[in-house]
C-alpha cells in the first residue's frame, strides 16, 4: 500500500490554521494546491498555495452537511490545479485537539464529488484534510483507489508532525542512546531511527556531519561525492587512513606511480559509509558515486527529511536551493574560509558558516541572500580548456586552505540546529538566520536572511518552482 505525506512551510501553516481556528469555535474552510513528490518511500504532498474560503461567500451552510464549499469556489481552484499541474485539497475544522476523523457525512460528500475531480485536474491526487488543533487526518483519492494520511509534517526552524491520534511511545529503547533519550525522549530517538539525511559533499566538513549522525542513531544516511580520497585530504576526512589516499603511491616522484595512486584510491563517499558503520552498524547507508549535478543523483536526495550541503561549488548550491524549495526540505549550508593574500601571504579574516536554508521567503534562500553567483555558475559549466582559454582560474592545481578544526566549528551549530529542530526543541525566541564566527576574532555573529518575491525558488510568483516537487524540472544538466 503506497504511504501518502503532506508537507506544508510553516507561514502557510500558520495562515492556514488561523482561518481555521479564529476562536468562535465554528468550522470553517480552504483548498490546499500541492505539488507531488513520488519516491521508493511513499508519496509527499507538497504545499505550494493554500486558498482561504470567505465565511458566507466560498464557504456556506451545505445541502447534506453543515457547511461546503461553494460549486464556483471548487470550480475556480479546481481549474486553477489542473492548469497549473497541482493536487486538490479541500480543507475543513473539527472540533477537539489531539485525534480528529472525517464524518460519515464528510465521507459521503468525497465519493460524490472525488472521482469527477480527478477527471478534472487531470488525474490528481485530490482529496481533503480535516484539522483538529493537533491533529489531521487525510482522505487522498487516486485512479488506483483511495488512501488515508500518514502524517502532515510543517517545516520551519521547529519541525511540527500532525497525525491523526496521539501517537503511542515506543515501550522499548536500546540502552545505548539512554543519555540522548533523556532530551529528545524514547519518542525522539524512534524518530531519528526513521530518519532518513542527505549530505552533499563527503570532505572535511561532510565527513563529520556523517559521523556524527551515525553516532545519533539516524536511520538512512544517503552520501553524494563524485571525489577520490587525496593525501592533502587525508589530515580533514573524518575515518580517512593514509592507505585510502595511496599516499605513498601518490607522492611518489614518478608519475606511473602517482597515476597508479589515484586510481587505487577510495572514493570519499566510501570512506564516510565505512566509518558511519563502525559508529553504527544499523545504518543504512547509501554512498552515492555522483555528482549533485547530475540529475539522475540530485533526485535521489528528494524524499530525505534533512539535508546539508558541505561542498561549495556554485552549481551545488544551486541544485540544493533548488531541491529545499521545491521539495520543501529543510536543509543547511556548512562552509570555512581562510582567505590568504596572494601577494603578502598574509591569513586574512578567518570565518566559518551555518546558514539554515527553510523553503520559505527569508527562510535563507542562497539566491537572494546571493550567496550564489551567477558569474561562477557560469564558469564551472564550461569545460577546463575553456576556463583556462578565459582566464577565469589563474591556477586550477591552487586549493583554498583549510583546517579540520575549523570544519568541526561550522558543523557543530549545524548538527544542534538540525537536532532541536527537529524535534521541536529551538525556542520561540531563537535568533532566526545564518550563524558566522570569526575565529581569529573569537566572535560569534548572526546575519539576517533576505528574500526577493520574484525568487524562482522561494518566490510566490507562477514561475517559480516552490513546492512543485516532481512537476518541475531541477536545475541540473
Amino acid at each position: 500500500m503506497k504511504k501518502f505525506t503532506f508537507r506544508i512551510s510553516k507561514p502557510h501553516f500558520n495562515r492556514l490554521m488561523s482561518h481555521l481556528f479564529p476562536g468562535d469555535g465554528d468550522e470553517h474552510g480552504a483548498v490546499i494546491a500541492a505539488g507531488i513528490c513520488e519516491s521508493g518511500q511513499g508519496i509527499r504532498l507538497l504545499t505550494r498555495e493554500v486558498f482561504l474560503a470567505e465565511d458566507g461567500i466560498d464557504y456556506v451552510p451545505g445541502k447534506y452537511g453543515y457547511r461546503a464549499l461553494t460549486a464556483n469556489f471548487v470550480a475556480r481552484i479546481s481549474d486553477f490545479c489542473a492548469r497549473e499541474r497541482l493536487c486538490y485539497f479541500a480543507v475543513h475544522c473539527h472540533g477537539g485537539s489531539d485525534s480528529v476523523d472525517f464524518s460519515t457525512t464528510d465521507l459521503n460528500s468525497h465519493a460524490r464529488g472525488y472521482p469527477a475531480l480527478l477527471d478534472i485536474t487531470n488525474g490528481g491526487p485530490v482529496g481533503a484534510l480535516v484539522f483538529a488543533r493537533n491533529a489531521v487526518a487525510g482522505s487522498i483519492w487516486t485512479r488506483n483507489g483511495v488512501f488515508s494520511l500518514e502524517n502532515f509534517t510543517v517545516i520551519g526552524a521547529n519541525i511540527q508532525r500532525l497525525y491523526p491520534s496521539r501517537r503511542s511511545v515506543p515501550l522499548a529503547l536500546n540502552p545505548i542512546y539512554d543519555r540522548q533519550a533523556r532530551i529528545f525522549g524514547a519518542s525522539g530517538q524512534a524518530l531519528l531511527a526513521q530518519t532518513k539525511v542527505g549530505i552533499i559533499g563527503l570532505g572535511g566538513a561532510g565527513s563529520l556531519i556523517s559521523e556524527w549522525l551515525a553516532h545519533l542513531g539516524v536511520g538512512e544516511i544517503v552520501g553524494v561525492d563524485f571525489e577520490k580520497l587525496e593525501p592533502t585530504n587525508q589530515p580533514r576526512v573524518v575515518g580517512s587512513r593514509p592507505r585510502d589516499a595511496q599516499v605513498f603511491l601518490s607522492t611518489s616522484r614518478w608519475k606511473p606511480m602517482q597515476r597508479l595512486g589515484r586510481l587505487l584510491a577510495k572514493y570519499k563517499v566510501d570512506v564516510a559509509r565505512r566509518t558511519a558503520r563502525r559508529a553504527n552498524p544499523r545504518v543504512r547507508y547509501n554512498a552515492v558515486v555522483g555528482n549533485i549535478t547530475q540529475r539522475d543523483v540530485a533526485l535521489l536526495l528528494k524524499d530525505v527529511d534533512f539535508l546539508f550541503l558541505c561542498a561549495d561549488s556554485a552549481q551545488s548550491r544551486h541544485v540544493f536551493n533548488a531541491l529545499v524549495h521545491q521539495y520543501l526540505l529543510p536543509g543547511i549550508q556548512v562552509g570555512s574560509k581562510v582567505p590568504v593574500d596572494k601577494a603578502s601571504g598574509l591569513v586574512g579574516e578567518i570565518f566559518t558558516a551555518s546558514r539554515p536554508v527553510l523553503p520559505y521567503a527569508k527562510g535563507g534562500c542562497l539566491w537572494c541572500n546571493e550567496l550564489i553567483s551567477p558569474a561562477k555558475l557560469q564558469e564551472e559549466a564550461i569545460s577546463e580548456g575553456e576556463r583556462r582559454q578565459q582566464a577565469y582560474v589563474e591556477d586550477v592545481s591552487v586549493t583554498a586552505p583549510s583546517v579540520i578544526t575549523l570544519n568541526a566549528v561550522a558543523c557543530a551549530p549545524a548538527v544542534n540546529d538540525f537536532l532541536l529542530g527537529y524535534f521541536g526543541l529551538l525556542h520561540e525566541r531563537a535568533r532566526s538566520g545564518y550563524v558566522m564566527q570569526f575565529s581569529r576574532d573569537r566572535d560569534w555573529r548572526s546575519v539576517e536572511c533576505r528574500a526577493e518575491e520574484t525568487c524562482r525558488h522561494c518566490g510566490t510568483k507562477k514561475t517559480s518552482v516552490f513546492a512543485r516537487g516532481d512537476r518541475a524540472d531541477l536545475p541540473c544538466r
